[in-house]
């Protein structure tokens, strides 16, 4: 398959030290090919991308969507081994094709974790796909960058930071040393961390499920159409959760050695050895809030009425 510099209205401003844009498809086509990338560079693709597959070592990926139809990519960095770039029907791929993710997981499981800065690999990727696409992501050492998508969303990061903004499509992230935050996503969201952070802004998921050995978490919860199942699990991690005011839930949040603090009148605490325990229903009780921790605190506050400050916290 030929490559051409693009002429069409779809092509990006040129990036200094990048070679021009190259168009895949032209004219409505889907045809498919591997790239090997050894430079920076731009590509566009035509026809429907349903699918998007990143995965890289050390660097950045950052993921748009867009209402454009067309997909396009922008190495805008790249150093050591190239990377490879398949289009097979509507899945784009773009990664170090000679990696081995499988012996990565092993390896993890193992506690080896590889340092990043030792593997011969970078890459800076942007790509905008149209904003329905599946996202699949795996870095080593990079950060990762996902916004304003609508379909589904897994990334799987080691060292690297995960920032997600604005997805409103199921969302996945496994981490094991990074931090995930999470800004205005409406979608299911669901985070894995052996040692990351995790901060959720603004969240109006219709469930959020986190799980951590001991990493903190933050998350303040907006108002939504409907209530939210929220279910947050850490070993020695530290939880605080702000709820809307006026809020609707069963909660239920408890600690074996760590403090519990809450701003609630309809909550109530129990236990003062051992595990300890807030319990109670606000509002109707219609969404959920269950957290959980051995040795770290966990403090439940609410987001203050526009006219209103918020009430002092009673702490145990």
């Amino acid at each position: 398959m030929s490559e051409s510099e693009s002429e069409s209205p779809h092509a990006a401003p040129p990036v200094p030290g990048a070679e021009a844009e190259s168009h895949q498809g032209a004219d409505g086509g889907t045809d498919d090919g591997t790239w090997s990338v050894d430079a920076p560079r731009r590509m566009s693709f035509d026809g429907p991308v349903t699918t998007l597959r990143v995965r890289v070592v050390n660097g950045a990926v950052n993921v748009v969507g867009s209402p454009d139809p067309t997909t396009h990519l922008d190495i805008s960095e790249l150093s050591g081994r190239p990377l490879t770039v398949r289009r097979e029907g509507s899945t784009l791929t773009v990664e170090y094709e000679e990696f081995s993710w499988q012996g990565l997981r092993r390896l993890i499981e193992r506690g080896k974790l590889p340092d990043p800065r030792t593997l011969d690999h970078r890459a800076v990727v942007s790509v905008a796909v149209p904003d329905s696409a599946r996202l699949e992501v795996r870095a080593v050492g990079a950060d990762t960058v996902v916004s304003s998508l609508a379909g589904p969303a897994n990334v799987k990061a080691v060292s690297g930071e995960t920032t997600l903004v604005g997805l409103s499509g199921a969302v996945r992230a496994d981490t094991v040393t990074g931090r995930v935050e999470a800004q205005s996503v409406t979608g299911p969201l669901t985070v894995a961390s052996v040692s990351g952070d995790l901060t959720v802004v603004d969240g109006t998921s219709p469930s959020l499920h986190a799980d951590s050995v001991n990493g903190d978490m933050i998350v303040d919860i907006d108002q939504a159409d409907s209530p939210a199942d929220i279910e947050l699990s850490s070993v020695s991690g530290e939880i605080a959760v702000r709820l809307p005011h006026p809020a609707d839930a069963r909660v239920e949040a408890n600690t074996t050695s760590g403090s519990l603090s809450h701003a609630f009148e309809d909550l109530r605490v129990s236990g003062q050895f051992g595990m300890k325990k807030i319990t109670g229903k606000l509002g109707e009780g219609s969404g959920r809030l269950k957290a959980s921790t051995v040795s770290g605190s966990i403090a439940l506050l609410r987001r203050p009425a526009s006219d209103a400050a918020p009430n002092d916290k009673k702490v145990l």
